[in-house]
């Protein structure tokens, strides 16, 4: 067989490990096994917490939506219920915006919703 001399390829997959490590605590970001294990590790709960940021924000939108019901006189569940019923089709975020900054808005989809939830109440116990 061939003998191999990595040379480049060596030094530069350990050059890339180590500048990713840089700022690390001590061995970390120096040498190069310890390296690998940090980067490796936080590249995992990197990962991770790209998911767990979409999970986050959509509690925080609903959070809003609901003070925002709450101060409508209903529930977030009911609000969604009649928001679907009514064919208002509005993400988490565009209606968390609304209830922050535009609170007349937020009240005349509430007032739709509320609408929309009587006329299907009235379709119910007319069939």
């Amino acid at each position: 067989m061939p003998r191999v001399k990595r040379s480049t390829k060596r030094s530069d997959r350990r050059k890339k490990i180590l500048k990713r490590a840089s700022g690390y605590f001590l061995t970390k970001s120096k040498l190069y096994q310890a390296a690998q294990e940090a980067v490796e590790r936080g590249l995992k709960f990197a990962y991770i917490g790209r998911k767990q940021k979409k999970r986050q924000f959509r509690s925080l939108w609903i959070v809003r939506i609901n003070a925002a019901c709450k101060l409508n006189g209903m529930s977030y569940s009911t609000f969604i219920d009649g928001l679907r019923k009514a064919e208002i089709e509005l993400d988490r975020k565009v209606l968390a915006d609304i209830a922050a900054n535009d609170p007349a808005g937020f009240a005349a989809l509430a007032v739709s919703a509320k609408n929309a939830l009587e006329a299907a109440k009235k379709a119910r116990a007319a069939a």
